[in-house]
């Protein structure tokens, strides 16, 4: 996958989780539980989608060779 889509991937996930936030803050008690739920789920794809972006960024560049 290329960084461009990553990085498209990640903003999109980061809208879902503030819409998320938002809809919990305005929520009745009720569907509270639903919703966090769902705000975890998407919470933990936005930071497995960042980290690899982070690691895509960094593996043309930062990783040094190795010696053996």
């Amino acid at each position: 996958m290329s960084i461009r889509l990553i990085a498209i991937e990640l903003y999109r996930l980061q809208q879902a989780v503030e819409r998320l936030e938002k809809q919990m803050a305005e929520a009745p008690y009720g569907e509270r539980a639903r919703l966090v739920d769902q705000l975890r789920k998407v919470k933990a794809e936005r930071d497995r989608m960042r980290n690899v972006l982070d690691g895509h960024k960094g593996s043309a560049t930062d990783h040094p060779k190795r010696k053996y």
